[in-house]
């Protein structure tokens, strides 16, 4: 156990550091300066209070959507349906807070996160029945539904919650929002907000779920084998439908806190929010652990919110820093080459399985 610790860890580490040596040579092709454009990317990420304000925030979904695929990865299964899960959770929050504006805040507040939850894990929850009863990939179905909630919501923006002529709803009451005067003080006007909170006290439940809780080892038992768990008198199906549930609702929740404590309303969208995929991410640099998740989600949000900083500074453009991120994710998929450099070492040093 403690040399699969130390072997997720320096793969993680190894597959960051051939994503930034990637990226170095890659600017030198093209003429930039790698040390200058990274010592830019750290300075907008984490040079002042407020850049590190616009990280964590930017953050909080990474953690969450991150935190919901690795749930389902557990349970066995390829949940890329974050995106759409996402979506109409940050749909039924901002309906939430615009139909019921008239609630204490407190209650508003609460409502608004509980309904988008909800409707991030019945989206979730109805790949997991097709799953369960029907044997249908949930890649598929996620898929699917990931275009059926983007085209959904665009039209209901548009239709129901938009004024005539415009494509975005009202904004939400400042009571309904999850942004407070002495947080943006504290991040000198960041859009900080209690999401992040939120998110950390989502990701220490989630962990003692998952490892103190009798349904959290049914759903890693039937991950690791579903004939045996079967056998050992699981039950199979409910544990999928739990699963992909619990999935959905923590990827909700990343676009409930987004919509609330970011956006302040909802918008008709050309394309789907990448941020289901960079929760996927997130989660594989993290080797699915939900401690490690919070660290690679505020990696992820450094490259994204620092990278801005690096066409401001100098002429590269920011598209390098997606080509840093894929490489990190790329070499994070071929984690099993690096083990086999990694174990000899570990086993050279004496750290025990």
């Amino acid at each position: 156990m403690i040399k699969q610790r130390y072997s997720g860890l320096a793969v993680a580490l190894c597959a960051i550091l051939a994503g930034l040596i990637v990226g170095s040579i890659v600017m030198l092709a093209f003429g930039y300066s790698p040390v200058q454009n990274y010592i830019n990317l750290f300075d907008g990420a984490f040079g002042d209070i407020y850049s590190i304000g616009e990280t964590l925030r930017n953050a909080t979904p990474l953690m969450l959507t991150g935190l919901g695929f690795s749930i389902a990865s557990k349970a066995g299964f390829f949940n890329i349906g974050g995106s759409g899960q996402y979506l109409v959770a940050w749909f039924g929050s901002i309906v939430f807070a615009l139909q019921f504006k008239e609630l204490p805040g407190w209650l508003l507040i609460i409502g608004a996160i509980v309904v988008g939850s909800l409707l991030g894990g019945i989206w979730s929850w109805i790949a997991g029945v097709l799953r369960a009863y029907c044997g249908t990939s949930e890649v598929i179905t996620t898929i699917m539904l990931n275009y059926i909630a983007l085209y959904f919501v665009n039209f209901a923006v548009k239709n129901w919650l938009a004024a005539k002529g415009a494509d975005s709803s009202a904004n939400i009451v400042q009571k309904a929002s999850l942004r407070t005067p002495w947080l943006e003080k504290l991040t000198n006007n960041s859009t900080f907000n209690w999401g992040f909170v939120i998110a950390l006290i989502l990701i220490i439940l989630t962990w003692l779920y998952m490892t103190k809780t009798k349904s959290g080892f049914e759903i890693q038992a039937v991950g690791l084998n579903p004939q045996a768990s079967k056998y050992a008198g699981i039950n199979a199906k409910k544990t999928i439908m739990i699963a992909m549930l619990l999935s959905g609702v923590l990827a909700g929740l990343a676009g409930s806190v987004d919509g609330l404590g970011n956006y302040q309303n909802i918008s008709v969208s050309n394309s789907l929010p990448n941020i289901g995929f960079d929760g996927m991410a997130v989660a594989l640099l993290a080797n699915e652990h939900p401690i490690g998740i919070i660290f690679a989600a505020i990696l992820f949000s450094g490259l994204q919110v620092g990278g801005l900083s690096i066409s401001v500074y100098s002429t590269t453009p920011t598209e390098i820093v997606d080509i840093v991120i894929a490489s990190i994710i790329f070499f994070v998929g071929i984690r099993y080459l690096f083990e086999r450099l990694i174990t000899p070492l570990l086993a050279q040093r004496g750290v025990k399985n």
